[in-house]
């Protein structure tokens, strides 16, 4: 079987484990979501290594950031865990430092990461204003470092795209912000199922489309 047919096999995985999570979610199954999450996330990960990640610097970074990624999902899954969130959070925050550091290893347009910069800048500051009032004292650090490190992740991205045109680069990545949203929506604002249901199926479909572009 070739690398490109592994790859799909192992993105059809992930879809299904993702349907299966948000019914799990929906169900309300934690047992559920313990099976189904960890294994969707498998699924980038083997995608990554399918298109053969390990063979390129950039390759090696993404999977560095996939796995990274594979880890906070699963720290996140504990409810009311706050040792296990911020462990989750501090392991996607390196996963998206290793997101950046790939992006500049593909090159980057300058005119591109500025316009990208100006752009992150202008939604995260208002972002943040309506977030922290809702975050503790002792989070509040970690959550002002973790949107400097997704403005920086998708800066990159931005930056990258324009020196190579993949435009699966800063597609994945905004959707990758984007679904931390969402997130931190759910923890620190308001309970809602449309959190999970738009934040789930988005953040599983970036984290594919940058798994794609490892090899």
């Amino acid at each position: 079987m070739t690398g490109g047919a592994l790859a799909a096999l192992a993105a059809l995985g992930c879809g299904l484990a993702v349907v299966g999570l948000l019914a799990a979610e929906r169900a309300g199954s934690r047992a559920g979501v313990w099976v189904a999450k960890p294994l969707a996330s498998a699924g980038f990960v083997l995608v990554a290594l399918a298109r053969g990640a390990t063979g390129t610097t950039y390759g090696r970074w993404v999977l560095a950031a996939l796995v990274l990624g594979w880890l906070g999902d699963v720290l996140l899954i504990p409810k009311g865990a706050r040792r296990a969130f911020a462990a989750g959070l501090g392991s996607f925050l390196l996963g998206h430092v290793a997101f950046a550091a790939g992006f500049v290893s593909r090159g980057q347009s300058f005119l591109w990461l500025g316009v990208g910069l100006a752009l992150v800048l202008a939604a995260a500051v208002p972002l943040l204003r309506w977030l922290m009032p809702h975050v503790g004292k002792s989070l509040g650090l970690p959550v002002r470092a973790y949107f400097a490190v997704i403005s920086a992740m998708v800066a990159t991205a931005a930056g990258a795209t324009g020196a190579t045109g993949d435009l699966r680069l800063v597609f994945g990545a905004l959707g990758f912000a984007v679904s931390d949203v969402t997130v931190a929506r759910e923890r620190f604002v308001t309970h809602s199922p449309w959190n999970g249901g738009l934040g789930l199926p988005l953040y599983y479909a970036s984290q594919l489309l940058l798994a794609a572009t490892a090899g």
